[in-house]
């Protein structure tokens, strides 16, 4: 039998970074270039329009976060926190399968990029002098 198991967990933080940034930035820039239509979209939802905004923001800087590597604790929960809204405010009532399953995939992978860093290949920041 072939051992198939590879020693890169740097690459694989890459592409869970990768991943997360792609669909984040996507979002957050969609709900920034269109500021009327998303407050107008919150508001139908039964929350403040400026709450449309602020996860605009949230979903743009922390994917960009995560694509560069940097601020990973803050990015990482802050953007599972936009997830867990997302999922209780919205998509909880449509049920896991076809409802909220891709928000939960989105939230895990959140949460794990907070916990475990960026890994190798990111953008080194420079450090606190103590």
């Amino acid at each position: 039998m072939m051992n198939m198991k590879c020693a890169c967990p740097d690459a694989g933080l890459l592409s869970v970074r990768l991943g997360l940034a792609a669909v984040f930035i996507t979002h957050g820039a969609m709900k920034l270039a269109t500021v009327a239509a998303t407050m107008a979209m919150f508001v139908k939802m039964g929350m403040p329009g400026w709450l449309g905004v602020v996860v605009g923001l949230v979903e743009l800087l922390g994917g960009v976060a995560m694509l560069l590597g940097v601020y990973m604790k803050y990015a990482g929960y802050a953007l599972a926190a936009v997830m867990v809204g997302a999922i209780l405010a919205v998509k909880w009532k449509m049920g896991f399968v076809s409802g909220w399953e891709f928000d939960f995939v989105l939230l895990t992978s959140s949460l794990g990029m907070a916990w475990v860093g960026a890994g190798e290949y990111s953008v080194k920041m420079p450090e606190k002098k103590a």
